[in-house]
């Protein structure tokens, strides 16, 4: 069937090849388009919160590459301040936030949680019906642990300490704050599916930093807390989960979680990752250094992935999203490269 959403049937177990195909930040820097739209919208943030321009720029890489997923273009941030925390993004830095103390726990307002993600929930709307049939609508949101990392820090910061010693200093008030962002997280999750989104991401970017409890209670617990959510109200819809850096841990993440794909960043070993996905879906894992080189190392690393993983269910992705430097031609290059591929 031509209106068939072949990461969604591949997220549910089947194998299809070539695999299906979307990138990680598809919609982004490296693309004139979204630069000129990005202008239009004044800061990042009023970029997240206007409907019609997030639906343009989640549309504009369906458009130019026919990627087979969409996925809602926001940001893991806006759980937070819709929380009541400040936020901004400042050039050059990134997402800026008042750094956050035990005591700002407590302080979390989850009355308006909705109403002002509600421009986010509009765009999930309006995009459902503006994608072609066949292209999967793709819903997300930070993991507790990584989102928790930005909100104690007030920023990014090149191993979350500043996170870690507030988990070891105070572990009532970090439990807290993890089991707030996972509730609050998984209604999020939940309101997307009722837009329209097919399936959903969860992103854990720093779980990578972590020590095997702290792994365990800040990565593991919150979000199989989630998925149990989630799951109460949207039975069928996969989830994927992204535990970035996880290193040996993958291997009993998804069940332990109980997430339905396992999204694989880069340094997973295709063994491993070969194993993993007797479990089910795998999705990745392109290093994104290959695709700004492009050329034979572009292709090596395409065909190495193909080659030991497209007899499974695979959603062919980056392992970890696109770099604003990665030249267009090289996205056409790999997009070729998958969907030419032959066994």
């Amino acid at each position: 069937m031509g209106d068939e959403r072949k990461v969604l049937q591949v997220l549910k177990g089947e194998t299809r090849f070539p695999p299906p195909i979307w990138m990680m930040r598809q919609a982004g820097r490296y693309l004139p388009e979204y630069r000129e739209t990005r202008k239009r919208a004044g800061s990042f943030l009023d970029l997240c919160y206007n409907p019609e321009l997030a639906v343009e720029v989640t549309l504009q890489p369906i458009r130019r590459f026919g990627f087979d997923a969409a996925i809602l273009f926001s940001d893991i941030l806006v759980v937070p301040h819709a929380l009541g925390r400040d936020l901004r993004f400042e050039e050059g830095r990134g997402p800026m936030m008042t750094p956050m103390s035990p005591r700002d726990v407590e302080q979390l307002n989850r009355e308006r949680f909705h109403v002002n993600l509600s421009p986010v929930y509009e765009t999930v709307r309006e995009l459902r019906s503006r994608l072609p049939r066949e292209t999967t609508l793709l819903g997300f949101c930070g993991a507790p642990w990584t989102v928790a990392t930005y909100m104690i820090a007030g920023h990014g910061t090149p191993d979350q300490a500043p996170a870690r010693l507030f988990g070891y200093r105070d572990p009532e008030a970090m439990k807290r704050l993890l089991e707030t962002l996972a509730e609050c997280s998984a209604e999020y999750l939940i309101r997307q599916i009722d837009a329209g989104a097919d399936a959903v991401q969860v992103f854990d970017s720093w779980s990578g930093v972590l020590d095997e409890a702290s792994f365990d209670a800040y990565c593991v617990a919150p979000v199989a807390m989630m998925v149990r959510k989630v799951r109460a109200v949207h039975p069928q819809v996969p989830i994927i989960g992204f535990p970035k850096g996880g290193g040996s841990r993958y291997d009993d993440y998804r069940e332990k979680t109980g997430v339905s794909a396992l999204g694989l960043d880069w340094t997973v070993p295709l063994a491993q990752a070969r194993r993993l996905q007797g479990g089910g879906a795998v999705q990745g894992n392109l290093d994104p250094m290959r695709l700004v080189a492009g050329g034979a190392a572009l292709d090596m690393g395409v065909d190495a992935i193909l080659e030991v993983l497209g007899s499974g269910p695979l959603v062919f992705n980056l392992g970890h999203g696109i770099t604003p430097e990665a030249p267009i031609e090289n996205v056409e290059r790999m997009l070729r490269r998958v969907r030419g591929a032959w066994r």
